[in-house]
């Protein structure tokens, strides 16, 4: 995990990839509790023995589970230490490039694209590239916006 002391710190790294996180599986578990929160039952997700003779030879997560996937995968990257709260405020694109199998590992890259001072902290747009490991082809990109406040 890379730790950077000040948020203010990080306007100077735009344009440079700030951090990578640790590999997280994507199990079959993962996939049915997403089903069952999402109401997303599609066969291609949740059934292992159809999927098995569908076009990706086994289940494989959902594009929005993939997606779901960015905080965890942030929290293994990178930290801020002087900021006591960070939201959510969106994205700004979104790309699903290649399917994940059941009990394939992803890992996330953050490149830092812009940092815009606010009052009482900044916001950050990153693009995430979610590697699928033992593949070129990342599963996702996609870029995120971030509030950060001291």
């Amino acid at each position: 995990m890379k730790h950077f002391p000040h948020l203010q710190d990080l306007q100077a790294l735009v344009g440079q990839e700030i951090a990578v996180s640790d590999w997280v599986t994507v199990d079959q578990r993962r996939i049915d509790l997403f089903a069952e929160a999402t109401g997303d039952h599609q066969w291609i997700h949740v059934d292992p023995v159809r999927a098995a003779a569908g076009p990706f030879g086994a289940t494989v997560a959902h594009g929005f589970l993939t997606l779901s996937l960015m905080p965890e995968l942030s929290q293994s990257a990178f930290a801020i230490d002087d900021v006591r709260m960070g939201i959510n405020y969106g994205l700004n694109r979104v790309r699903f490039m290649s399917p994940v199998r059941v009990n394939s590992r992803l890992r996330g890259r953050f490149k830092l694209t812009e940092f815009k001072p606010l009052e009482g902290g900044a916001q950050l747009t990153t693009e995430v590239t979610m590697e699928l490991e033992g593949t070129d082809k990342p599963a996702c990109v996609a870029d995120s916006v971030s509030r950060r406040f001291l």
